[in-house]
């Protein structure tokens, strides 16, 4: 199973290219450039660990890109992602997510059902790497 989740994840993994090309888009734009990484890519986990502190005021892609290398080496079993933050409202607002690193395995996820009283039904997501401890979901940290 592959994990959709921000822009781009349907397509194919961006190319160290494509990635420099979304990171000067966002750059342009005024957008804080932050690096994140998980062991637990469930949709309702938006708030991922952070690699380092947000960049702000860059003047290209190459310090970003930098950091985004340096977590796959120490991450090489978890997701990363890029998020740009668009500070224009006065606030932390998230413009642009993606995924730049995946583990090389993903084991996915389950649907649970529930059935309740007058045919009520409900679903649960479980994921499959939850099985095992953080830090160890996707191979050694």
């Amino acid at each position: 199973m592959r994990v959709t989740q921000g822009a781009f994840s349907y397509l194919p993994d961006l190319t160290e290219q494509e990635i420099r090309a979304q990171l000067d888009y966002a750059i342009e734009k005024g957008w804080a450039i932050s690096v994140e990484l998980t062991d637990d890519p469930h949709p309702r986990n938006t708030y991922w660990e952070m690699w380092g502190l947000p960049m702000f005021e860059l003047a290209g892609a190459d310090a970003a890109l930098d950091e985004v290398r340096r977590c796959r080496e120490a991450f090489p079993g978890h997701y990363i992602r890029v998020c740009a933050y668009d500070p224009t409202l006065g606030r932390q607002t998230t413009a642009l997510d993606f995924i730049v690193h995946r583990p090389p395995a993903e084991p996915g996820f389950r649907l649970d059902r529930q059935e309740g009283p007058d045919r009520t039904v409900r679903y649960t997501l479980h994921a499959y790497a939850t099985q095992a401890p953080p830090g160890g979901r996707y191979g050694p940290r």
